[in-house]
Parts: C-alpha cells; sequence; structure tokens
C-alpha cells in the first residue's frame, strides 16, 4: 500500500551565535555584544522553561530512542534535520526562523528594540545562513524567510527577490514584528510586496507572535527575570513565572493579533488584488477559526459596500489561506469538518519543546484513531502538497523509503497514559475546544478596524 506523504507546517531553524559576525554586514556589528548580552538573558532564561516541558525525569516516557539531545540541533545543522525527519517519516517540513537556543538577529519580538535598519540587516543574514544551511535539500527543508520592516520597500522587493532566486518556498508576512510608524498590510503601500510574493509564487507565514511590538517578549522575560531575582528565586521560580506569565495558555499563543491577520488580508481586498497570492496561519490553533470567519461574514454583509473584499469571506478560507496546526490537538481533529479538513495542515513543531518531536509517530497514531484515511491523509500532508503546490511525486518517492502506511501510522493505537500526561503538560494534546470564548473580543477589534479598512479601500478606488 502507498505510504502516507507526511508534511510539517511548522519547524524551526535559526543561526547558531558563532557565525553571526560571518553573515551580518559588517556596519551593524557594533550590535553584537548588546545581542550576546540579549541571548544570554533570553535564551537563557527560556532554556528554564524548556526544561519544565521536557525535564529529565521525564526522558524514559518521551525520549525512549535517545534522540533528543542530538536530534535537537538539526536546528542548525543540515544532515541532523534530516536524519530526525526520517526518523519520524516527515517527507518534507518548513524551516521557520525563530528558537529559543539562539536568538534571532534583531527583528524578532524576542529581541531588544534595535534600530530598523539592523532589524532588516539582521533578516538578511538569516536568509543568507538559511540558504547555506539548508538549500541543498530545499525540496524538503522548505525554507522560509525572515521578514524585513518595510520601512524601505525596495529592500522588501529585493528581498523577496532573492529569496525566490534562492528556492525559498516563503517568507514571515510583512509587519511581523510592529515597529513604529509602519503601515498596515491593507494600505495600497504594501501593493507592489504582494504583487511580487505573488508572482513568484511564494507563500505567506503567519505565526504565533505576528503584530507584537518589537521589543516585547524580550521586556517580558527581561521583567520576569528581574522580578525573580528580587524575590530571591530559584531558575525553576523563574520558568515557572514564565509559564504562568506571557507563556501561558492567555500568553503569546493565544494573542488576538494573530487572529486579526485574517480579516486584515482577507477584508482588505489583498486576495481580490492577488488572487494566486497564499497565506498559511501557523501555530495559533484553529478550532476559533468557523467563528471568526462567520463574524466576518456578518460584518461584511454590514459593509460590504465600505470593504474592499468582492466574496463572503468565509469564501476565502482555503482558496488563499489555511491552517497550519503546530501539534494539533484532538480538539481541532474533532472539529475538522467545521474547520475545513482540506484546510488544515499538520505541523510538528521541531525542535521546540512544545513539539510533537521527538514523538510524532506516537502522537500521530494516537491523534488519527477513527479518522478516516482519506481524511487524516489531506491532514498530514496531501493538503500542504496541494496548497503550495509541491512535487507529490517526488515526495511520494521519500515517503516510500521513510514513511509508514497509514495502516501502519494508527496501528499503535492510542498512547500510553505517561505519554498523553507528559504530551498534554507540553503541547495541550487534550485541551478542551475554545467554544467562541474569545468572539467578543474579536468582534470589538473587527468593528475597530471597519473603519480604517474602508478607508483604505477609498484609497485604492482612487488610484
Amino acid at each position: 500500500m502507498e505510504k502516507v506523504i507526511i508534511t510539517s507546517a511548522d519547524g524551526h531553524a535559526v543561526v547558531p551565535p558563532q557565525l553571526w559576525p560571518d553573515y551580518l554586514e559588517k556596519k551593524y556589528h557594533k550590535y553584537l555584544q548588546r545581542l550576546h548580552e540579549d541571548r544570554e538573558l533570553f535564551s537563557g532564561s527560556m532554556a528554564h522553561l524548556g526544561g519544565l516541558r521536557v525535564p529529565d525525569s521525564e526522558r524514559p516516557v518521551f525520549d525512549k530512542d535517545g534522540r533528543f539531545d542530538e536530534g535537537q540541533w538539526g536546528l542548525w545543522d543540515h544532515d541532523v534535520r534530516i536524519a530526525e525527519m526520517d526518523r519520524e517519516g516527515i517527507a518534507a517540513e518548513f524551516a521557520f526562523p525563530g528558537d529559543f537556543r539562539s536568538i534571532d538577529l534583531f527583528w524578532n519580538t524576542t529581541n531588544a528594540t534595535y534600530a530598523l535598519p539592523a532589524l532588516d540587516a539582521g533578516a538578511r543574514a538569516y536568509n543568507r545562513w538559511c540558504s547555506d544551511t539548508f538549500s541543498q535539500s530545499k525540496d524538503r527543508i522548505l525554507m522560509i524567510g525572515a521578514p524585513l520592516s518595510g520601512v524601505n520597500l525596495q529592500d522588501v522587493l529585493d528581498e523577496v527577490d532573492w529569496i525566490a532566486d534562492h528556492g525559498f518556498a516563503g517568507a514571515y508576512t510583512p509587519c511581523y514584528c510592529a515597529v513604529p510608524n509602519q503601515i498596515p498590510v491593507f494600505e495600497p503601500y504594501w501593493e507592489p510586496v504582494f504583487a511580487s510574493y505573488a508572482e513568484r509564487k511564494l507563500t505567506l507565514i503567519t505565526h504565533a507572535g505576528y503584530g507584537m511590538p518589537q521589543g516585547y517578549m524580550h521586556a517580558e522575560v527581561e521583567a520576569a527575570a528581574s522580578e525573580n531575582k528580587a524575590e530571591g528565586g530559584d531558575v525553576a521560580a523563574l520558568g515557572h513565572k514564565l509559564m504562568t506569565g506571557v507563556f501561558n495558555d492567555h500568553g503569546v499563543f493565544s494573542d488576538l493579533r494573530s487572529r486579526q491577520v485574517l480579516w486584515h488580508f482577507i477584508m482588505g481586498g489583498i486576495f481580490d488584488r492577488h488572487p494566486t497570492l497564499r497565506m498559511m496561519v501557523t501555530e495559533v490553533r484553529a478550532d476559533w477559526i468557523p467563528g471568526v470567519l462567520g463574524l466576518m461574514d456578518k460584518v461584511w454583509e454590514a459593509n460590504r459596500d465600505r470593504i474592499a473584499c468582492k466574496r463572503r469571506p468565509s469564501e476565502y478560507w482555503g482558496v488563499n489561506v489555511i491552517a497550519g496546526l503546530s501539534f494539533m490537538n484532538k480538539a481541532e481533529m474533532a472539529l475538522r469538518h467545521e474547520i475545513g479538513v482540506e484546510m488544515m495542515a499538520f505541523g510538528r513543531d521541531y525542535p521546540h519543546t512544545e513539539a510533537t518531536w521527538p514523538n510524532t509517530r506516537e502522537y500521530l497514531s494516537d491523534l488519527l484513531q477513527g479518522v478516516p484515511e482519506n481524511e487524516g491523509r489531506a491532514i498530514l500532508g496531501e493538503n500542504m502538497v496541494r496548497f503550495l503546490g509541491l512535487d507529490r511525486a517526488h515526495l511520494a518517492k521519500i515517503a516510500e523509503r521513510i514513511a509508514p502506511t497509514y495502516q501502519e501510522l494508527i496501528a499503535g493505537g492510542e498512547m500510553s497514559a505517561a505519554l498523553k500526561k507528559h504530551l498534554n503538560f507540553r503541547c495541550g494534546y487534550s485541551e478542551p475546544p475554545e467554544d467562541g470564548r474569545r468572539l467578543p473580543e474579536l468582534e470589538a477589534m473587527l468593528m475597530r478596524d471597519v473603519p480604517r479598512l474602508a478607508a483604505a479601500a477609498a484609497q485604492l478606488e482612487y488610484q
């Protein structure tokens, strides 16, 4: 029987600190000492949080193959990454920038605040390192470029061409990191950029953390570390403070700005003007999506003469936008028909500590119990193949070598109680669905945005 093509809609990579000077333009080396200090604070603090998720006491539960210590370094090592993809049967995987084991080069919200030209230089540095490190396997490691600030539009356009010419699959959505005086994506200013992304067939990735201000997460970690020191807390106390603060269930991963981007793009008419442009929203769950699409349809009906999109907002779902479900949970699988089976793509979030890695096989076996094979295959890989236009025949050959059949995958049955408990803590595997709990907040945000969307639509009419 045909092996399952498993793709991952979420994986990460980061420049190792010792290579920062090799890839960063020399005039920005003056910031490197401060960047090392930022890393010592942020990465050191986050390591404690990561340690809470994967404590040594749990190694017999989650690391039976003894792969965690070495396997995590596929973060910046091509051969290790490919080996871990093969071990878990992953034919292709996105490589997004960002991981706590290092720190990004100025441009992310995990950084402190830096001059805007440094942000752009840091993004270019990441992109060149990523190409040098992973492009030999760009058929499997789907490289995603770091975003420029957009302050200089020509710089953004030049970078779009550079990453396309070097085999990248896409880039983080413009305005991922909010900076002063940044122009919203639905304004006419960004039209040449989206035209270029569409023309070069590059997918936009809207990842958790989208829209947060420059320096936001770094400042939160800095404050937690300062409080912990004043309280005389140890490293375990710091990890707990972070887990119950900015990185709790109501923190960065549920920040509503990552959802707001749906109506900015759809109701801003971006997909009408660039119908081949594609975007994936990743690591922001999906149980909220049916409710938000319904809300957007309602608001569009009441304001359709002022809003730029030509069709009901829900009609763009699955055509221009799908969900990348990092560590997809049981509730999302149960809601797959409401979300749309064809609009969901599994992600393992390698090598983050909240990931399904290194337990992806067991995770998927449990997740797919009772799921029809055609639906399971769609979510595991066929949807990404279709949406991104990947070479299915080529990936099928890779799957034949490394992947199980569907029957073999589900034959493992449910996870052990110990592993399920561990993964409930690590990545919320058994969390209940949101059930519309945050729709009032989202409706308030959307209604505040309607006049801005209407003003941008009016500008476009007069151009």
